[in-house]
């Protein structure tokens, strides 16, 4: 993302209402917002869609920014929700209407690619986890997606470090069964 202070100095601007720090802010955040959202989703363009996304987000929600944490933590957030949301936007989409899919772009990645499948199968089991368990997909989504550090997921997730560690280590053994073994 560039010099990170440089770019909280920006998500600052932007949030006190400064529009030309915003657009300096979003130009810098796209790379990294692209890259992240890829490691959601396997298909490019279903990637670059969740980035657009994330993008219009910051844009409308920038002011919600307060500050407290780090840009880059609050942006992580975003982007985490961001690409869920479109999976689940593109799981529904192929139910209602298999036939409408493009089959170049929709080919079930777990036959073409080991990443991609292990994206896929990392999604499914998210969803399930979300279901089944809600309180452990942030830790999880966090931690081993978005990489934070642990004392920035626990502050994002709302809890106490040991909390988040007890129930980054839960979500890992409920997944890790879910998971295929490409993953």
């Amino acid at each position: 993302m560039g010099d990170a202070a440089e770019t909280e100095e920006l998500a600052r601007k932007a949030a006190a209402g400064d529009p030309e720090a915003l657009d300096v802010l979003l130009r810098r955040i796209r790379p990294e917002v692209v890259r992240r959202c890829g490691r959601f989703l396997p298909c490019r363009e279903d990637a670059e869609e969740a980035a657009q996304d994330v993008l219009l987000q910051v844009a409308r929600g920038i002011t919600a920014f307060e500050g407290r944490s780090r840009f880059g933590t609050w942006l992580y957030t975003v982007v985490a929700n961001c690409a869920r949301q479109k999976y689940r936007e593109l799981k529904r989409r192929a139910a209602e209407r298999p036939e409408a899919i493009d089959a170049a772009r929709y080919v079930d990645p777990r036959t073409t690619s080991v990443i991609a499948g292990s994206r896929i199968d990392l999604l499914e089991a998210l969803e399930r986890l979300e279901r089944e368990h809600p309180q452990l997909v942030e830790p999880l989504v966090y931690r081993d997606i978005c990489q934070l550090e642990y004392a920035e997921a626990a502050e994002r997730v709302g809890v106490p470090l040991g909390t988040l560690k007890s129930r980054l280590h839960e979500a890992r053994r409920r997944v890790r069964p879910w998971l295929s073994d490409t993953f």
